[in-house]
């Protein structure tokens, strides 16, 4: 196909070929790829963000934030290195959320909608009376 002489380099390291099966991240965010030949092996890392005042942070949506002249420069590092904190993989982060405010506003939107009901059936109630006034 070419004009000239080409080679190819095939080098075996005694592993059968293997697909990506999975991968598992660490805590010091290395993602570990498992292979269908057994085989794992790093195949990226997880950089983490971080800036001198995050309070700075310039929120750009409900978990986003942009750097600000306020928040300072931004440093990526590995997680684990130069003060980025560590990752817990496999773990869930606790909800935000303040549950009894959430309770007491459920209740609020509850009684709100029965008095709304009960509007309905007083008009209903007042209606029927007037027609039988009328007969």
């Amino acid at each position: 196909q070419y004009v000239g002489d080409s080679s190819v380099d095939i080098t075996q390291d005694g592993y059968p070929m293997g697909y990506l099966d999975g991968f598992t991240i660490d805590k010091n965010g290395r993602v570990v790829g498992v292979f269908s030949n057994g085989l794992t092996r790093n195949i990226a890392q997880v950089a983490v963000a971080t800036v001198n005042n995050p309070a700075g942070l310039e929120r750009v949506g409900e978990t986003m934030f942009r750097v600000s002249s306020n928040s300072g420069t931004v440093r990526i590092n590995p997680a684990g290195v130069g003060g980025s904190g560590s990752i817990t993989p496999g773990a869930l982060e606790m909800s935000n959320v303040d549950l009894s405010q959430e309770f007491t506003d459920m209740i609020v939107t509850q009684r709100g909608f029965q008095a709304n009901s009960r509007i309905i059936t007083t008009s209903d109630e007042m209606l029927q009376e007037l027609v039988s006034l009328k007969r």
